[in-house]
């Protein structure tokens, strides 16, 4: 936090710039993967009060994270080359997906990871909001125009633990927390009441287009819809196609600013472990932050690849993102309650403990329940190629 204070010290962002940096970072490619989770957890109603429940707390969170994904597009390229090319299109080196994610991963997004602010980031940011806003006309648009035959729609969970399985997937969705710190430190007024506004008005847009996305895409498929809905559309359209590039141009946006907020985790700890002298510190910022940049995105990308599709991916991490919705936030109200001299300071003491044993439970929970769907249906769900 303070590194971010120090690299944001001139200048500084306004508030539709933060705004656009919350949303990216926010949303990315678990978008796609909304209209399944409304299916799982037994329909509409049951999902949106699910997301109601989280969004209220996630809100709260992230105002306590300041007062106190990876997400490449492995999966978006395996759809428009087999949308274009054909079903054997990896057969080709030049279109194995190995290859096409590798390149213009390194093309694209590596060097937006090398920024020294992350309000830089702002202007890549609009652009993936956009792409966001496309794919959420989209599947509207596909809804009430096409001439699909839904499967089967619930309208209520088959098991009452079926509520969870649309936790790990909104978890994931509003996973914002880390980066708003930054985004924070960055803002030209630097006020609680200020970013309350922009954190407001980020998360109402993110809400929109995640109901949206889930609602119109489950209507229109039903139980059949796939864990990424887009595959549920006709590649060969020209629409869809364009809003296959849009995701993928969404995904190079959004992991820039979650790698800043990793990056600078790392750079200070390397940091306070190895140095002693701050102008040590200035003087080697320039290639301590390309090294860290440079290796976390080649860890990141390998893991990409190996990667079976982004319906097992975001059952892990989503079960991952509740320790930071939860648990960090509980800790940071637990720290800034002490000492205890007033009643509030005890509310906010066991608030914390609340929502510590809440993220607790909701990681468990759903982090069982990926390792069973895991041990249950071993063959990935998507099939790259043939």
């Amino acid at each position: 936090m303070c590194m971010c204070f120090i690299y944001c010290i001139a200048g500084g962002s306004g508030r539709l710039s933060a705004i656009f940096l919350i949303i990216n970072a926010a949303l990315g490619a678990g978008l796609l993967n909304f209209p399944q989770a409304f299916d799982q957890a037994g329909g509409i109603v049951t999902a949106i009060i699910v997301q109601a429940f989280y969004v209220t707390l996630t809100l709260l969170y992230m105002n306590v994270c300041v007062s106190s994904k990876f997400d490449f597009p492995a999966f978006i390229f395996v759809v428009v080359l087999s949308s274009v090319h054909g079903v054997d299109f990896c057969h080709y080196w030049y279109m194995n997906r190995s290859f096409t994610v590798a390149v213009t991963s390194c093309a694209f997004i590596l060097p937006l990871c090398y920024s020294k602010r992350i309000d830089f980031l702002k202007y890549v940011s609009s652009l993936g909001v956009v792409a966001v806003l496309y794919i959420v006309a989209l599947i509207v648009y596909q809804k009430c125009m096409g001439n699909f035959v839904p499967g089967p729609i619930k309208t209520s969970p088959t098991n009452w633990t079926d509520v969870f399985l649309v936790v790990p997937v909104i978890c994931f969705g509003y996973q914002c927390h880390v980066s708003v710190i930054p985004i924070y430190a960055c803002l030209r007024e630097r006020t609680m009441a200020n970013f309350a506004l922009c954190s407001s008005v980020a998360i109402f847009v993110c809400v929109a287009a995640y109901s949206l996305t889930g609602i119109f895409g489950y209507l229109t498929f039903g139980s059949f819809v796939t864990s990424d809905v887009l595959e549920s559309y006709s590649g060969s359209n020209a629409i869809v196609l364009i809003g296959i590039v849009a995701i993928a141009i969404k995904t190079y946006t959004t992991y820039p600013i979650l790698l800043f907020c990793g990056r600078e985790a790392v750079s200070n700890l390397w940091t306070n472990l190895l140095y002693s002298n701050e102008s040590d510190v200035a003087i080697r910022e320039p290639r301590r932050r390309v090294a860290i940049a440079t290796v976390w995105f080649i860890l990141t990308l390998v893991l990409a690849l190996v990667s079976p599709d982004i319906g097992s991916v975001i059952n892990i991490l989503g079960s991952l993102a509740a320790i930071f919705i939860f648990v960090f936030p509980g800790l940071c109200l637990m720290q800034s309650a002490f000492p205890l001299h007033l009643n509030k300071d005890k509310l906010k003491l066991v608030a914390g403990i609340l929502f510590i044993l809440l993220g607790t439970f909701i990681f468990g929970v759903v982090f069982v329940q990926a390792i069973i769907h895991f041990y249950e249906n071993p063959i990935p769900s998507i099939k790259l190629c043939v």
